[in-house]
């Protein structure tokens, strides 16, 4: 039985140690391959020094060394540490300064620039995989390499763990522009995983898609669910991420038979297939997983048209909690007919889920609540913010003695009859305008209902009268036009006329901003509408 996140390597490499592991960028490793290079990695670490709860970075492209560097670490006894290969230099820095690492797994050309970033913070252990740039006469001396590390038949460290150790760490935009960094254990993954196996399952010849970066928690399922049915998982190149037609290829000369993202990168999927295609644009998958967004209902039964035969799954948790509830999206003929999104589900196996109504109650049937969880996915806290960490995880609102806390994840729901919770949106996208309580969530399902809309966005800024003003981004679909006029029209037929956005963009030549997750970059948006002409009157 695995206890450990790396167990699952090794047990995989013991079963069967010629089975492909990973795939990516042209490479490929075995599960023996991979469990020899992980090795090899964490020896190189615990001999310059990593020792058991020391945080490393992992500041590399997608590739086979990603993975083995992930596994190193953790055979390492360490914490990994995943930076957005991505993103501003200055922010990664910020990230890698804060929990200290103390080593950092990159490459030559990311290497000097990192460093210089993190200043007295600069690790004493870098490990280089790489790229086909010189080292830095600088770093030469000071790096050690991923190819001499893994070089030979090194042995597993065997550095002491348990469950309970820090497996990785995430950070997510905190909402005063720093970072926080969410701490996951190995106990806290592998609920996850073990709870993925038994429901959505794997088998020895699956192919799963890994199209979430390292630095997002979808790829938790990814690499560990495969390694748990010593199944083969394949990395989706960065470059063609978000586009549609790509991914479409990728999935069929890859052969995927469970793939796992945000709703929106399957929309993109959807457009880029032929009107009049039959349904059997995928004959290899047997499974689609999507969370970290809402799926407008519109475009989840475009995508459902299209693979009827295919299991298909919307999980949903915070970064904090790993997956908390679930759903089982059943045909087309079964979702709603109307913009209604379809449910979050139900807790998963192991996890407590329940709301509370602005006044402290348990939120019955048909009663609007925050959401709150508790088992062994909800993190140990954000590192180094204890003030902030107590404020999310909490004793047991409901008055009971429990050993553990409960975590406030800050969204809206409602209890259906069936047991199953519907999402209404994030207490922090809850807005007032004119004196009225409006969820940018619904302005962006009536949105995203126009036939001819094949994106949207919703956000809010300062009014001097009003209070909040709506601005509302609008991405037309390939070869139709979209008016302003058109979208007002559509609009007053569906939601109250205090709802209706100030200002609506017709993006005509382009989607809308992403940050590096893929979901759609509301803060950029915000800024954006902040910056322009202050809106006047509603539409």
């Amino acid at each position: 039985m695995a206890y450990l996140l790396h167990h699952l390597l090794t047990d995989a490499a013991a079963i069967d140690p010629s089975h492909e592991a990973v795939r990516g960028g042209g490479r490929s490793m075995s599960y023996g391959e991979l469990n020899r290079a992980s090795n090899g990695v964490a020896q190189a670490l615990v001999a310059a020094g990593v020792q058991r709860g020391d945080r490393v970075a992992i500041y590399l492209p997608k590739s086979v060394e990603m993975v083995a560097a992930v596994y190193g670490a953790l055979k390492a006894g360490a914490a990994y540490v995943p930076l957005d290969p991505r993103s501003p230099v200055r922010r990664v820095g910020v990230v890698a300064a804060d929990c200290t690492v103390a080593a950092v797994v990159t490459t030559p050309g990311r290497a000097a620039p990192l460093l210089a970033a993190l200043g007295e913070h600069r690790p004493d252990v870098v490990l280089l995989v790489e790229d086909g740039t010189e080292v830095d006469g600088i770093l030469a001396a000071a790096c050690s390499t991923y190819a001499e590390a893994v070089a030979g038949d090194p042995a597993d460290p065997e550095v002491p763990a348990i469950d309970q150790d820090i497996a990785y760490i995430l950070y997510t935009s905190g909402s005063t522009g720093v970072p926080k960094g969410v701490m996951l254990s190995h106990r806290n993954a592998l609920t996850f995983v073990e709870w993925c196996a038994a429901t959505i399952g794997v088998r020895g010849d699956d192919r799963f898609s890994n199209h979430a970066p390292l630095h997002f928690d979808l790829s938790v399922l990814d690499l560990y669910l495969a390694a748990a049915g010593g199944a083969t998982v394949v990395l989706v190149p960065e470059d063609e991420a978000y586009l549609g037609a790509a991914l479409v290829e990728f999935v069929n000369r890859e052969r995927i038979t469970v793939w796992y993202s945000v709703p929106s990168a399957l929309t993109l999927m959807t457009r880029a297939v032929p009107d009049g295609t039959p349904a059997t644009s995928f004959p290899t998958l047997r499974a689609v997983v999507f969370a970290g967004e809402v799926f407008p209902t519109k475009h989840l039964r475009e995508f459902r048209a299209l693979v009827p035969d295919v299991d298909l799954w919307n999980l949903y948790g915070p970064t904090e909690t790993n997956v908390i509830t679930y759903y089982r999206v059943g045909s087309v003929d079964d979702l709603p007919a109307d913009d209604r999104t379809i449910p979050i589900g139900r807790p998963c196996r192991n996890t407590e889920v329940f709301a509370l109504t602005a006044e402290g109650t348990v939120a019955g049937i048909g009663e609007e609540g925050e959401l709150f969880a508790r088992g062994s996915t909800v993190m140990k806290g954000y590192w180094g913010r204890r003030d902030r960490t107590a404020e999310v995880l909490v004793p047991d609102p409901l008055g009971r003695v429990l050993p553990d806390p409960c975590y406030r994840t800050g969204d809206l729901v409602r209890l259906r009859p069936d047991g199953d919770y519907d999402f209404l949106g994030r207490r922090d996208h809850q807005i007032k305008s004119r004196g009225y309580r409006i969820e940018l969530g619904e302005v962006e399902a009536a949105l995203n209902s126009h036939p001819s809309v094949a994106e949207a966005a919703a956000v809010a800024v300062a009014h001097e009268e009003w209070g909040s003003a709506i601005v509302a981004w609008v991405v037309p679909r390939a070869g139709e036009a979209v008016t302003v006029m058109s979208v007002k029209r559509h609009l007053v037929e569906r939601i109250p006329r205090y709802m209706l956005p100030a200002r609506v963009e017709i993006l005509e030549n382009g989607d809308l901003p992403r940050t590096s997750n893929g979901k759609i970059d509301r803060r950029r948006l915000t800024a954006e509408a902040a910056e322009a002409a202050e809106p006047g009157t509603a539409i």
